[in-house]
Parts: structure tokens; sequence; C-alpha cells
């Protein structure tokens, strides 16, 4: 390790190499012009933070049941050494103190050079709030990284298990070689923390620089502010000539969510209403007891606009994957226990020679839905670390609940191919083997097969829901989404199923009524269900404050045009759908027009879930930190892209591409 020692006379920080410090690089070659303000305090340490966890870490691993050793080496540029920081194993973390902070962005700078990142990302980053009117015209700057939490969502969401939570300063550190670039931790954390490089197809993030900590420095950023507004140390030790350790200002998330280790001073009055600067349509609103809530601000007016070629996201994959996912699995689970259940029709169905058909056409599907998620990943050849964190992770849960199902479906295919006529007559054909014996034998485990596949589906879809139930996307955090993707398996998984079906049957002289009314009454009930839940959220978040109801001003606005086409196509298909329905009940026969009115339902059907899915991923607003006029602002970054300026790296505007 090294020792600094402080010069009395000249304030100057000089550097002993102590004994033992081997292996790798140094963990951090102190310049010689370190301040005292860039070196650790050392003072009196609380036993547990306001959230009531213990800040001495080893502690509080020993009482989860977790024994570490108390000079564990990080192993900072591969080296073994072990700092001598006395409170190296208490939780640490940021002081901002917003009346200093005169938005000089020195942090920023300080922070990038440090990390070597490049423009279009920051570890660290400057945004502001303004408010009142002239001369009385106020603006609050707010520095914001990693908060480094006690819940680190992140950390549970990933599905590579590329985050830890380490008891040497309570680091939240991430590798970005571990990571596949899901950039699902960029989705739950509500701060922005963790930064998704496109170009290389990974999330990094602030490492609260313990290489700096190891040798009694505070972080790059905090040495570098000019305004004495970012301070480092054990958290809950206010810094000397500060009043307030509040956990929130306005424009800061709720810390409810992750209990970040941030503290805040903010002692200046400012108006009762404070705007963001960026495209954002957020502002702040005092409320009685002093604290800023989000509020929805109107920054473009109330026209309605179709912009169609923004529903294209960087997401399109995952509209793919989950329409895909939900048809085949939807339509499965009609196609085989309808049969089980002994429906007149599918019986039939389930023993004619396009029963291994369809469920090969499911099994196409759902292969093409996986395909299009792995291509979502920065890294898509690493697909297969997104089962590693199975004890935390939705994305994990969802991946497995697919897997099962894709492979259980396969194995049902191969068991219930020896019984099928056509891949008789074609294996007698071509080799002169009668395997219809092998179908008898092969019978019981066709039909286990199918019940593993249903029941890995619905692990799957209930999974792939709890995927999109995020604190920090409100948007989202609505039992819509359930109605939504239980809606689509349903509707699309009986159109298919129905087609298919109804066509078999009726060419083969077979009675299809039974079966055309339950795929009728399938993709009624979905539409159905689907609709209920998009009136319950439309009312939800038009009248919610927070970033949801900013989601469904854009909603309402940016896209309104397209959200009422939407909204049409899924009100008369349903209306088309139940007088449809009520038709049948009373026909004996089904005539052509009944044919082409479920024909237009079906088209009609698919061009909805397509818009609505495309609107989902394209409207949500997470709990962003306000960003500036041109940095960490959509509108600006928009801008850039439509005038070539994003052509120039130093404008710090991220590539289109999702990986090199």
């Amino acid at each position: 390790m090294m020792h600094i020692k402080i010069d009395d006379r000249t304030g100057e920080a000089s550097v002993t190499p102590a004994s033992g410090q081997s292996g790798g690089k140094p963990i951090w070659d102190i310049r010689t012009e370190e301040q005292p303000f860039a070196v650790l305090a050392s003072a009196d340490i609380d036993k547990t933070n306001r959230y009531g966890q213990e800040i001495d870490l080893i502690e509080l691993n020993k009482r989860n049941g977790h024994a570490l050793p108390v000079g564990r080496s990080l192993f900072i540029n591969e080296n073994p050494a072990v700092g001598t920081n006395p409170n190296r194993n208490k939780q640490h973390g940021f002081f901002f103190t917003a009346d200093n902070c005169i938005g000089c962005h020195a942090c920023e700078a300080a922070c990038a050079e440090k990390n070597e990142t490049p423009p279009h990302l920051a570890f660290r980053s400057v945004g502001y709030v303004e408010g009142g009117s002239f001369p009385d015209y106020k603006r609050m700057n707010i520095s914001m990284a990693c908060n480094h939490c006690d819940d680190p969502v992140c950390l549970k969401g990933c599905p590579t298990r590329a985050y830890t939570k380490h008891a040497e300063y309570g680091a939240v550190l991430q590798d970005p070689e571990t990571c596949f670039g899901c950039g699902y931790c960029t989705w739950v954390c509500p701060y922005n923390a963790p930064q998704l490089d496109p170009v290389k197809g990974q999330v990094s993030k602030c490492n609260m620089c313990v290489d700096r900590l190891e040798v009694g420095l505070k972080p790059a950023c905090v040495a570098a502010c000019v305004g004495n507004a970012l301070d480092f140390g054990v958290i809950e030790q206010i810094p000397k000539g500060r009043e307030q350790a509040r956990v929130e200002i306005p424009g800061f998330p709720s810390p409810e969510i992750t209990q970040p280790n941030i503290r805040f001073q903010q002692i200046k009055e400012l108006p009762d209403e404070m705007k963001r600067t960026d495209s954002m349509p957020l502002k702040y609103h005092k409320d009685a007891k002093g604290r800023y809530r989000p509020a929805v601000d109107q920054k473009k007016g109330q026209a309605r606009h179709w912009n169609i070629a923004r529903l294209s996201s960087r997401e399109n994959p995952l509209v793919l994957f989950t329409l895909a996912a939900q048809t085949a699995a939807g339509a499965f689970a009609w196609q085989f226990l309808g049969a089980q259940a002994g429906v007149d029709g599918f019986v039939a169905f389930g023993q004619s020679a396009l029963y291994a058909p369809l469920a090969i056409l499911n099994f196409l599907l759902v292969s093409f839905g996986l395909f299009m998620s792995t291509l979502h990943l920065g890294k898509p050849q690493r697909f297969y670390r997104g089962f590693n964190n199975l004890r935390y992770s939705p994305v994990s849960r969802e991946g497995l609940g697919i897997a099962i199902f894709i492979g259980a479906l396969g194995l049902h295919i191969v068991c219930s191919l020896p019984a099928n006529s056509l891949f008789q007559s074609l294996v007698s054909a071509l080799f002169g083997f009668d395997v219809a014996p092998l179908g008898q034998i092969a019978a019981g485990s066709a039909v286990g097969f199918g019940f593993l596949a249903v029941l890995g589906s619905t692990v799957g879809l209930y999974y792939m829901t709890r995927c999109y139930r995020i604190k920090a996307r409100p948007f989202w955090d609505h039992w819509q989404v359930a109605t939504a993707f239980a809606g689509s398996a349903l509707s699309l998984g009986s159109l298919l199923v129905g087609a298919v079906l109804v066509a078999t049957l009726a060419a083969s002289g077979e009675n299809y009524q039974a079966a055309a009314l339950a795929c009728a009454g399938g993709l009624t009930l979905g539409l159905a269900v689907e609709a209920i839940g998009h009136v319950a959220h439309a009312r939800a978040m038009g009248h919610a404050g927070h970033e949801g109801g900013a989601s469904y001003y854009i909603q309402s606005t940016t896209f309104g045009n397209t959200y009422l086409l939407r909204n049409a196509m899924l009100a008369l298909n349903l209306l088309l759908a139940a007088g449809l329905l009520a038709a049948m009940l009373g026909q004996a026969q089904f005539g052509l027009f009944t044919l082409l009115g479920w024909v237009g339902v079906g088209v009609a059907s698919i061009a909805s879930s397509v818009i609505g899915r495309a609107l989902f991923y394209v409207l949500v607003v997470p709990t962003t930190m306000p960003g500036a006029f041109f940095w960490k602002n959509k509108g600006f970054e928009e801008h850039a892209r439509d005038i070539g300026l994003a052509n120039l790296p130093q404008v710090g505007v991220a590539p289109l591409r999702h990986y090199p």
C-alpha cells in the first residue's frame, strides 16, 4: 500500500509506499500536488444509517449469514495489496451541497479523464432546474453519479450478475466484460447511473474510485470540485461547515426505491415550482411538507401528431420478441390443451396431419422471438449469460421459462411426428420404414412434454410481465402490462390456431363449429382483456403527476393520432369480434361474410398489436435526473441527429450502432 502525509507548511500530500505491496500495477499513482481537501477524513461513525441498516458492512454481512474477511483485497490493477483506510468496511457515500454548485462541470471532466470515457458516456453528469421570474429567477445545479445504494436494483435486475455490492466501502461495482449489453440495469436504476455504450455493446458505471479510496483519497470528481459542492466519506457523516443531510432535492427521484447513499444540503429558498430545461415534459412542485414532487409540464401544447417514423426504436427487437413469444405460447396452449380437454374439433385436429406442422410453426415463432431478443443485446454471442442471476433477475427467469417452453415444445414435436400421417408417408417413401409403432410408444411422452411446454410458457410470460413492473418507470409499473401481454397471447394465439384448425377441418370434411367458436371466443376475450387494461391505464396515467403522466402526455400529443388509431382499431375490433361471435352462436353453418369478418378482425388485431407494442417501448419516461440544454437532453440529441451535428463525436451524442 501507500501512506499519505500532509505537509503542515505547504499543505501538499506526499506519498510513501508501504511494505508488502506487490503484484500488478500500483493501486493508484498519487500525484504530488494532491491537496488536503482530497484526502479522506476520519471521524466518529454512526452505527446505522437513516434507513436502519448497519454502516459496518462486515457486521451486516455476518448478521445476514455471510462471513467476509476484513482484509479482503479488491485486486485493483491485479494488485493484491489491501488499503489502510480504517473505515474501509464502512458504507461510504457522496455529499452534495446544491447551494455551492456553480455548474462548472469540473467533476464531469475529472471523472471522464480518470475513467477514459468516450464523449457520449458520462459516469457523472451535471443537470439543473430553474424557477421563478425576473429579477428573482433561480437555478439549482445537480451533480449526480452512482449512489451505491443499500438496495441496488441494478444488481438484482442484471441477468448476467455483472454487479457486486462490496463490503469494501459499500461500492456497487460492475464488470463490463461480464455484461452482455441488454441494458436492463439502465431501465431499473432511477438515477441514470449505469451507462450503456451502444458502440462497445456493454454497460459501465461509476466505481466510486475505489482505487483512490484504497490510498486514502476521495474520488476524482470530489477532488476536482471548485465550488466545494461535492464531498465524500462514510455515510451519515456531515462534512464540516454543513448543516443538513437530506435524502432528496428537487429533481431527485424517490429515495424509497433503492435507499441511495447520497446526502444533500439545499438551504437557499427556491420557488414553489422548478422546471427542467431539457425536453422532458416534467417540472417539480413543492408540497405542503416542503418536498418537491414531479408534475407534468406541457411544453409542446396539446396538438396531436402521427410521428409514425419515431415508433422505431432500439427496442424494435423486443417488440418482435414479445409478440412472437406470446403468440406462440397462446397458440400452442389452445392447440394442445383443447385436444387434451376433448373439445370437438380440437381432438380431430390433434389427430390430423397438420397438428405437427402447426406445432412446428409455433416452435419457429418462438425461435424467431428468441433470435430477435438476442439481437437486442450489445454482445449477442454471450446470450448464454442471461441465466446467471436466477435468484433475483426477472430477465433470467423469463429466459428460463421461454427456454423450457421451446425445449419441451421441440421434444413434443419429435414425439408427435411418428404418429403423423405425413411424416409416416415421407419416411416410408424415403427409407421404406414404418414408424407407426413408434407413434404409439411416444404418445405418452408427447403428452408429458406438451404439458411441460405449457408450464414453461406460463412461467416465461409471468416473468416477462415482471420485467416491466419497474418503479423507475411508472408508465410500465401498472397491471395493464399483464393484460396487454395476456391479451396478445389469447387473441393472436387464438387467431393463429383458428386459421389453421378451421381450414384443416373444413378441407377434411370434419365438423369445425365447436373449434371455431372456441377460437373466436379466445380472440374476443383477448381483445376484451387488452381493452380493459388500456382503459384503466389511461385513467391512471391521465391523472398522474409523475413520469407516468409525462408518458401519457407524450402519448396524447407527440403520438396522439397514432394512439387514437390504435384505440379505434382495438375498439372496433372488439365490437366486430363480439358481433361475429354472437352471430356464430345462432348459426348452424358459418357463411362467407362471417369468414371475411374474422379475416378483417385478424388483420386489424395484428396491426393494432404491433402499433401498441411499439408505443409501449417508445413512450416510457424513466425517473431521470434533470439534464441540461445540450447535455443529457433527448430533444437536443434528436435535433443533432436530424441536422448531422451528431456525426461530430465531441458533441457527445451516442451513435445508433448497438455493437462493433
